[in-house]
């Protein structure tokens, strides 16, 4: 029975079953047999086909990393042969062949152990090192540092002599300089570093330095102050993340193999770190020699000098809209404070997590967001990988953030906390959440304090204001008699919010507003993706390649992929991919087209459309973007599409689903009707009840055109 390397907890080998996929294990086997399933292994690449790639996991075993399993496409890989990867097995199936999933995490330090597993067992890297660095004659020698920045010194302590080695205290010194007992002074091997002074003179204290300024103090030891705002343990040391105001660096500190080091330091902790600063694979990291937690004077002092920086940082620095857009203006006190959030989180390191429909205004939305937010994470922070770790888009389902997105989130984020340490994050819904429909979700955020607010141009539920910190969305600001709602997308809102969170990419984002527009584009934003050098055609293209790519692996936010298609790109990938839209959408369509059922309310066109019998529910186009075309080619009608428990409705109108709804469950008592998404939204009933619902549709709607 021995101790879980990551929580200490009682096991009979090395790490907990909670804890297996914290560690990057080291394969030594000679069968795939012996492999576990749910672990990451480091492999090597041994070679690429047309369906993936091929990873050496040891000597003597290799397994296929479908192309499926890749959050990129295969062909952007940056890897050769031979190169190291890390990969998860997902099964090793009866003939031997090892199915592979890949691992966002790429470097050793990504994980927090390391192990290696041999025919005979587990080890710890450090007990082969141990084994390797005596001599015959039992004399220790140099051994190499697997760990991040694990000490140099072999027994692991860190000191620092502020006069000679022969006249030296053990007495911990604080930030004011003076001598504290905060840790023991018998130091044994492997014992806790603490500055020493000589207890014969004053003690010296190192001038404050900034994270910014470390860049060039590598081999230095230096003095930073600021708060801690992650934590996580490794196999080898504790790697605290410190800010300040000028940035974040990582700082490890070794109290021995596994065991955390400054038990008492915390999250959101105020500290005085020294320490050298190193280069470790190619990061700044700073190895901590002492750290003293700042109370009292101290403590406020870097307390305010943060919220100083920070408040001078987040706010934007030029106010202005892409274009001159009056249901833009009318929002411009939103725009602003949306944007002072999304900066003061990116200031405060905190994770920023965007939630948005899987649509093409959706992804077009998201991304603009996306592309403004992740060169500010890269100054903050000196990890290379830090724009993974603070920033995530995740698409949803539908335009509605219900109990299970807001559970999967909340999960995600207590799981965080719980294993790494991380700070709750910030969430941000953009097209998407801006009704009541949306109310619980928020709630149970509420419930662990984590800060939210939305973008969306959908019309939307006063009530939802009280439920985030702001909600960005003209239609609650002004009425629809006084504005024209008609030229804003949620592209259109975020691109704007994006502009204030970083002005230096507001040239990306120029052509942004007019990709999400399906219909006309407006002349103020046509002209403004003009002089950046996109063309009608160049504007639908991207709109098309990002619908069709919206619908596979909905659920994965292909940042790559989208970022190619919207910024990279000169024009070959997205017409390659629209031309597969079109063709898809235009076979679609003629089916479609073929089963209408056509009927005149009062005066109106209303054609219908069976999406339970004659659509492909799980092809593209989803139903939505079908009935959408099918709307914009038949203009002036109303187009319905009823599908098994589903009724989705468009109109040139400005129709109020809502009031549709109440007039449709009047009619149909029975059929448990519900509105889902608002007056934008669409009713959901029960399938028993569809050929009533059907009926009841046309003389709901009838009753509404009159």
């Amino acid at each position: 029975m021995g101790n879980c390397i990551i929580c200490g907890k009682p096991v009979d080998g090395l790490v907990c079953a909670f804890h297996q996929e914290d560690v990057a294990f080291e394969f030594e086997g000679t069968s795939a047999k012996e492999l576990t399933a749910s672990r990451y292994y480091r492999g090597t690449v041994d070679g690429y086909a047309d369906f993936g790639l091929f990873v050496d996991i040891g000597d003597h075993v290799t397994g296929l990393l479908h192309r499926s399993e890749l959050d990129r496409r295969l062909e952007s890989l940056d890897l050769e042969p031979g190169d190291p990867v890390y990969v998860q097995v997902l099964s090793v199936r009866d003939n031997g062949n090892v199915d592979l999933g890949w691992s966002i995490r790429q470097e050793d330090r990504e994980f927090r152990g390391k192990i290696i597993q041999t025919p005979d067992g587990e080890v710890l890297p450090e007990e082969r090192e141990t084994d390797s660095s005596t001599d015959t004659s039992g004399t220790e020698t140099e051994t190499s540092d697997d760990e991040p920045a694990a000490s140099s010194a072999s027994a692991g302590e860190h000191t620092t002599d502020s006069t000679d080695s022969n006249d030296s205290s053990t007495e911990p010194v604080d930030s004011s300089g003076e001598a504290t007992d905060t840790h023991s002074s018998d130091h044994a091997a492997g014992a806790q570093a603490v500055t020493t002074t000589p207890a014969d003179e004053e003690p010296t204290t190192l001038n404050r330095s900034s994270v910014e300024a470390i860049e060039n103090q590598v081999g230095s030891v230096v003095r930073l102050e600021g708060e801690i705002t992650g934590i996580r343990q490794t196999s080898g040391p504790t790697v605290f993340e410190l800010s300040d105001e000028t940035g974040t660096v990582e700082c490890a500190a070794f109290e021995e193999a596994g065991v955390r080091a400054y038990p008492d330091v915390e999250l959101e902790d105020v500290v005085a770190l020294e320490g050298e600063v190193e280069r470790h694979y190619g990061d700044l990291q700073v190895e901590t020699e002492a750290l003293t937690l700042l109370d009292g004077e101290d403590a406020e002092v870097v307390t305010s000098r943060l919220e100083e920086a920070i408040e001078q940082e987040a706010k934007p620095t030029i106010v202005a809209p892409l274009v001159e857009d009056p249901a833009v203006e009318a929002i411009e006190d939103e725009l602003v404070e949306a944007a002072t959030i999304i900066r003061r989180a990116v200031m405060e390191s905190r994770p920023i997590v965007v939630r948005h429909s899987a649509t093409a205004d959706g992804y077009v939305a998201g991304a603009a967001i996306e592309r403004a937010v992740l060169p500010l994470i890269r100054e903050k922070h000196t990890r290379d990988d830090a724009v993974y770790h603070y920033f995530e888009r995740r698409p949803l389902e539908g335009q509605v953030y219900d109990m299970d997105a807001a559970t999967g989130d909340v999960s995600s984020m207590l799981e965080a906390r719980e294993r790494h340490d991380e700070q709750l994050p910030l969430v941000v819904l953009v097209d998407a959440g801006v009704t009541i429909d949306s109310a619980d979700g928020y709630e149970l955020l509420d419930i662990y304090g984590v800060d939210r607010l939305v973008i969306d141009d959908s019309r939307g539920d006063a009530e939802i204001t009280d439920q985030v910190s702001v909600a960005v969305s003209p239609s609650l600001v002004a009425e629809e008699d006084t504005i024209d709602l008609s030229t804003v997308t949620s592209s259109v809102l975020a691109a704007n919010v994006a502009a204030h969170v970083n002005d230096d990419i507001r040239g990306d984002l120029e052509h942004l507003p007019a990709v999400s527009f399906w219909g006309t584009v407006p002349p103020a934003y046509a002209e403004l993706a003009e002089g950046a050098g996109y063309d009608e055609t160049a504007l639908t293209e991207r709109r098309e390649a990002v619908a069709l790519e919206s619908y596979y692996q909905s659920y994965k936010d292909k940042r790559e992929l989208v970022a190619d298609l919207l910024f990279t790109d000169d024009g070959d990938l997205a017409a390659h991919v629209s031309e597969q839209f079109r063709a898809k959408l235009e076979t679609e369509l003629e089916t479609a087209r073929e089963n209408l059922s056509t009927h005149e309310v009062a005066g109106t066109q209303v054609s219908v459309i069976d999406t339970a019998a004659f659509v492909h529910r799980f092809n593209f186009p989803t139903t939505t973007l079908l009935l959408d075309e099918l709307h914009r080619r038949d203009e002036g009608a109303v187009t319905i599409g009823l599908g098994d428990d589903e009724l989705h409705i468009r109109s040139d109108a400005s129709l109020n689903v809502r009031e549709f709804g109440h007039e449709l469950d009047e009619r149909a008592p029975a059929a448990g009707t519900r509105v889902v998404g608002g007056r934008d939204g669409y009713l959901e009933f029960v399938s028993g009840e569809r050929e009533a619902v059907k009926d009841a549709a046309l003389e709901a709607l009838e009753s509404l055109l009159e």
